[in-house]
């Protein structure tokens, strides 16, 4: 089957829209700002962005479908056959900043890319994916979100769950620190292995699961009572997340190189954030339980669910 971009961009917008719909309902008070932008090389796209919300400090989910005639370094570093061809891609793209500390913050994103599409045989694949970035711990939601990760992607097949389970824990890793940025979840690129109707169905069942995998964990620490040890925490953590979306995320450089708007590339960044010089959590606090237990790999979907 020939790959259908109007199905796919059809499919995101309805997503983008499903998803700011249920973060609302969950905050119960912030609606989420629309901006459309025009690419002046070729595309745009609609960013939707909550502010100040009484659950989320800050929540971007951005759609865009952008195209250009030659492709940027980043995307033809691993595919040198690429360069100098035409080429579109399509995404929705989100990260959330909740206001309560023991609030995880999330991301996802679910893409779908393609080189030289009027060509006899275009070059294209999906991708993406969800992870999350606890400040706190807690089992119950790790192990959640990982089965709610496996229930995504277990129509496609046995292995699938594990093998985007471990590039996910790959990925999202500091390399310079030598620390995983949260606990994981799933993420894949350069996906075309199963036809585009599967791998269609398969990024459809992914962006699908998001909000099953967050939002139970929102509702369930959203009211819990915190103070300034848990904030100031929660900024210096969030300290890390700017690091990894700087350096090493190749969304972000592709956006920037391929002349993406900036504002909307950089919409994942946390409102507020703190870096504080060689600081360390002290041992056996709850900060510390964050790495000693959380920031390890680990088999979080067959772990016995403890709150």
């Amino acid at each position: 089957m020939a790959p259908d971009l109007p199905a796919v961009k059809a499919y995101l917008l309805g997503l983008q829209d499903n998803i700011c719909t249920a973060l609302e309902a969950e905050d119960g008070g912030a609606t989420f700002r629309e901006d459309a932008w025009a690419r002046a090389e070729g595309g745009g796209g609609r960013t939707r962005i909550m502010s100040e919300g009484q659950v989320f400090e800050k929540g971007g989910v951005g759609f865009s479908h952008v195209h250009g005639t030659r492709l940027p370094p980043t995307a033809t570093a691993h595919r040198p056959e690429l360069a100098g061809k035409p080429w579109q891609a399509l995404g929705v793209s989100l990260v959330i900043h909740p206001r309560n500390p023991y609030i995880p913050t999330s991301h996802a994103n679910v893409r779908f890319f393609i080189a030289d599409p009027a060509g006899a045989a275009p070059v294209w694949w999906f991708g993406g994916g969800f992870d999350l970035t606890p400040y706190y711990g807690f089992e119950e939601d790790a192990t959640h979100w990982h089965r709610t990760a496996r229930a995504a992607v277990a129509p496609f097949g046995p292995t699938l769950y594990p093998r985007f389970k471990q590039a996910c824990d790959d990925y999202f890793y500091l390399k310079h620190r030598a620390e995983p940025r949260g606990v994981g979840g799933l993420f894949y690129d350069d996906f075309s292995e199963l036809g585009f109707e599967q791998s269609f169905a398969l990024m459809r069942s992914v962006g699908d699961h998001f909000i099953p995998a967050y939002r139970p964990i929102v509702a369930r620490r959203k009211t819990m009572a915190h103070g300034t040890r848990e904030r100031d925490f929660q900024l210096y953590r969030r300290g890390r997340y700017v690091e990894f979306n700087l350096v090493w995320d190749r969304g972000t450089h592709f956006g920037l190189q391929s002349g993406g708007r900036t504002e909307s590339i950089l919409m994942s960044l946390p409102p507020l954030v703190t870096f504080k010089y060689d600081w360390h959590p002290e041992p056996g606090s709850a900060e510390a339980r964050l790495y000693d237990v959380f920031l390890k790999p680990r088999d979080w979907a067959d772990s016995a669910a403890t709150a």
